[in-house]
């Protein structure tokens, strides 16, 4: 039988991305995402190549979470590999100028949102002494920058959450992988500016940013590899983004 991949936030970006590169690999997909329409159309571009079960969730929300995971058929609980993707950013404010929402929203999703779903897989592989969890983080997470605040501290959450699930999982035999992207041209920044399209043009002003299938790559390399390798964390940038902070845009990069 073919693996089974869970992906949260598959709806857009690096979810949209893994499903499809997953799926052309030929594992089965259970995605996840708060957008029915996009989660269907997504299905049906996929399912002519591999089983796909769409799951209608907020991962902010706790009992619906525990929900969609407790009613997996038989058939779909045996999950190899949970993509724990969906996050997102808020506001781009200094500390003392940022919306409470946005904070709430940010820690609800990125870090609440990672735990309830990882806590409703992981008993699923447990029981098969088997499992690859795959976190989404950020450069973020690991060098905080001016108006990043509550998202850099989302961040840093889940590369400590990932740490700490690869050292409390090790005995039953499940991977932990922590992937930091830098800048890519997804909806993140879209959303980040609530809309204002010139704002979030002006982030990839002079260089090439990521795409979300180069990340999409780099997680389906780790996912991979021989079952007695584990890459424990990847940090990605463009070739002009050399950390949080400098980037070369000069147009030439």
């Amino acid at each position: 039988m073919n693996k089974t991949v869970l992906i949260t936030g598959a709806t857009s970006g690096f979810g949209e991305a893994c499903a499809r590169q997953f799926a052309a690999g030929g594992y089965r997909l259970i995605i996840t995402g708060r957008r029915k329409e996009r989660l269907e159309a997504l299905k049906q571009e996929l399912e002519a190549h591999t089983d796909v079960l769409p799951l209608v969730f907020d991962v902010q929300d706790k009992e619906a979470v525990f929900a969609a995971i407790n009613s997996l058929p038989d058939t779909w609980t045996a999950i190899d590999i949970l993509i724990n993707n969906a996050g997102l950013a808020l506001g781009r404010d200094h500390f003392q100028d940022a919306s409470l929402d946005d904070w709430e929203t940010m820690l609800d999703t990125n870090v609440k949102g990672l735990l309830y779903v990882s806590r409703a897989v992981v008993p699923l592989m447990i029981a098969r002494q088997q499992g690859h969890i795959i976190n989404l983080g950020s450069i973020a997470g690991k060098e905080v920058y001016e108006k990043g605040n509550v998202y850099c501290a989302s961040k840093y959450a889940v590369d400590a959450i990932s740490k700490s699930q690869r050292i409390d999982l090790l005995q039953h035999r499940i991977k932990v992988t922590a992937i930091h992207p830098g800048a890519a041209d997804t909806e993140f920044s879209r959303v980040r500016f609530k809309g204002d399209m010139t704002q979030a043009a002006k982030i990839y002003e002079g260089y090439t940013p990521l795409r979300a299938e180069d990340v999409a790559d780099a997680i389906y390399y780790c996912a991979n590899l021989p079952e007695h390798v584990c890459i424990n964390e990847v940090n990605i940038t463009c070739l002009a983004q050399a950390n949080s902070f400098y980037y070369n845009r000069s147009g030439n990069a």
